[in-house]
């Protein structure tokens, strides 16, 4: 996708919401951290300089407009060219935190995903999540029968994924997530965002 593109197309949200809820996860954050799904660097600016992040992202066009971002941060920030299939290089237990910034959404297998940043993320380390979410009723209706053709159009996005029970299956205690119902706009109202824990391994 268009990096340029994809930030005029997220501006107004970030000013009104998710800049916010991105200051509030990632400033405490320190450590070794993996951000899967990097986009154009909108999460850089808010890591600490105790932070080193791994970020990747597989859209060179998105990746292209990630890296000055990168290099005007605070944090420690190394941008590689890669998907979520290469958190399976990444050693046991070896990250303080993972981050999920909108992209559990669009990724072909998050179930899998989520137990492979459930594997490398140390025992006491955090799973973090911005991500959209199903609403209830009759909009989460609509957005199941919308998803097949917004898949198409919008880089596999699900309209429609149930985030929080796909978290919680992984191995995760969810209890500390939060949500947020954004204003009105018709197909993406409720986002998912907080931290998560390793709780157990799952089976």
């Amino acid at each position: 996708m268009n990096g340029v593109l994809y930030d005029v197309m997220i501006a107004l949200g970030e000013r009104k919401v998710l800049g916010a809820l991105r200051r509030e996860l990632l400033a405490p954050l320190w450590g070794e951290i993996l951000e899967v799904g990097a986009g154009t660097g909108a999460d850089f600016p808010y890591y600490g300089e105790q932070a080193h992040v791994i970020a990747l992202e597989p859209d060179r066009a998105m990746a292209v407009r990630a890296q000055p971002r990168a290099q005007r941060c605070a944090a420690t920030i190394d941008l590689c060219i890669a998907d979520d299939t290469t958190l399976a290089q990444f050693a046991a237990a070896s990250m303080d935190a993972v981050v999920f910034p909108l992209v559990l959404c669009s990724l072909p297998e998050p179930a899998a995903t989520l137990m492979q940043a459930r594997r490398i993320l140390k025992a006491s380390g955090t799973l973090v999540l911005l991500e959209h979410v199903r609403s209830d009723g009759m909009l989460g209706r609509i957005q199941d029968a919308l998803t097949p053709a917004w898949r198409a159009v919008a880089g596999g996005c699900h309209l429609n994924r149930a985030t929080r029970q796909l978290v919680h299956a992984a191995g995760f205690d969810t209890s500390a997530l939060r949500t947020h119902r954004l204003p009105r706009l018709f197909l993406i109202r409720d986002l998912l965002f907080g931290y998560a824990y390793p709780a157990w391994e799952p089976a």
